[in-house]
């Protein structure tokens, strides 16, 4: 049993290969918003991101926009589309409850 666990492709890096990704809660992923810890990370349709080393997110910010929470909805006020999202490793999947 993968308790736990998800067996997930992930982009051109890991083309061919699967990798397992943990579930990750919503009480973790708002643990890790750029002041509690130093790692950032930010969920988009249940994926969660580590954007630690990305400059447009230092201090845990990015616009209007705060890490550590799911950004699906928000999407649509960006001036980008998800693809952006292929630039940040995917650390794991967002629980649902």
């Amino acid at each position: 049993m993968w308790s736990g666990l998800i067996i997930f492709a992930v982009g051109q890096d890991f083309k061919n290969k699967l990798i397992l990704l943990p579930t990750i809660s919503k009480r973790q992923l708002s643990l890790h918003n750029g002041v509690d810890k130093k790692a950032i990370w930010i969920a988009y349709k249940g994926l969660v991101y580590d954007v630690s080393e990305s400059r447009l997110w230092q201090n845990g910010k990015h616009y209007e926009h705060w890490a550590g929470q799911d950004l699906t909805n928000e999407l649509s006020a960006a001036p980008h589309t998800e693809k952006v999202f292929e630039r940040f490793l995917c650390i794991g999947i967002l629980s649902s409850h």
